[in-house]
């Protein structure tokens, strides 16, 4: 989908702004939003480029840089340290071979973290993609991610 017809779809109304750059992110092969595509759409929206960039990166769902195909985003809030967030993360750094903010070399994992997915009753709590997790322990998230990489459901 280009960047107009997500527009169209919308409405060219900058209260529209998130969810367009939600479909733009999605249409992007890398989980990405691309300089091409932030002209592109301040052009078609008639906002500044700087306003764009500056929404897109207050949001910690949005990317300026390339990603792999799933995210992975765990949650650091207070509930899920306390559950053992870190030795999740530790456990999932190792089983990806990569740090936070990095993305697998064959591009199928990036992995983050995030102040809060607003799950705290089943912490510790991950999400990959669309789809969250909790009451996590280190062999859970290494599971879900290695189901993940073999296309079998969760």
């Amino acid at each position: 989908m280009t960047v107009q017809e997500i527009v169209n779809k919308h409405g060219n109304d900058r209260e529209h702004l998130l969810v367009i750059l939600h479909d733009i992110q999605s249409a992007s092969p890398d989980n990405s939003l691309h300089r091409e595509a932030i002209d592109e759409l301040a052009r078609v929206m008639d906002i500044s480029v700087a306003d764009i960039v500056g929404t897109a990166s207050f949001y910690t769902m949005f990317s300026l840089q390339p990603r792999g195909r799933h995210i992975i985003r765990l949650c650091e809030s207070p509930p899920c340290y306390i559950a053992g967030e870190e030795n999740i993360l530790a456990a999932l750094e190792r089983r990806l071979g990569v740090k936070v903010g990095e993305t697998t070399p064959d591009g199928a994992f990036t992995l983050e973290t995030t102040s809060c997915l607003g799950a705290c009753g089943v912490a510790p709590v991950m999400m990959v993609d669309d789809e969250v997790y909790g009451h996590l322990t280190e062999d859970d998230a290494v599971r879900i991610v290695e189901t993940i990489a073999t296309g079998a459901a969760a």
